[in-house]
């Protein structure tokens, strides 16, 4: 009987600890994968104007580096994993930002066959087909910079990342 205990414990405490892990990911990327998928829509700080979108690329990298300063700023992250973690979003934000304009262009496709004389659901469907595979590209390319930044931090820093994003989203 102690060592059935035992294992369920065990087997708690190790599904306990990948559920903070899986948390830290979403929490660390949390804040900027949404600037990721907003730069391949071209949505960002100011909406459609003013945003990610019209964004200097010096300007973009510096507004995601305060962003991970922000992110991190009470988890004692080094001055060297800030940098890290800076360094994989911007890689991630130029991955994607090839992808404004095919977004862009995509809605604008949408927009006219919705607003054309006769309704081609045929065109429809192959536009939300691109559109789902260009959002599956987004979501991958900003889980796997979620994932690299994660592995910077350690497990406790992680903790502490998504600690604060629990409180912050139940208005504590």
């Amino acid at each position: 009987m102690q060592d059935q205990s035992k294992t369920s414990f065990t087997s708690y405490r190790r599904w306990t600890l990948a559920g903070i892990a899986a948390a830290t990911v979403a929490v660390v990327g949390a804040g900027l994968s949404w600037h990721g998928y907003a730069n391949a829509h071209g949505v960002g700080f100011g909406g459609r104007h003013g945003g990610w979108e019209q964004m200097d690329p010096e300007v973009m990298g510096k507004r995601i580096e305060a962003m991970v300063a922000l992110r991190l700023a009470d988890v004692d992250a080094t001055p060297e994993q800030k940098a890290k973690i800076t360094t994989i979003m911007q890689a991630a934000a130029n991955d994607l930002s090839s992808l404004r304009g095919q977004g862009r262009d995509l809605r604008r496709k949408s927009m006219e066959l919705l607003t054309a004389p006769t309704i081609d659901r045929a065109q429809l469907e192959t536009l939300r087909v691109q559109q789902s595979q260009m959002r599956e590209t987004v979501s991958r390319r900003m889980l796997q910079a979620m994932a690299d930044a994660a592995e910077v931090l350690t497990p406790e820093q992680r903790a502490k990342v998504a600690e604060r994003m629990q409180r912050r989203h139940r208005g504590g």
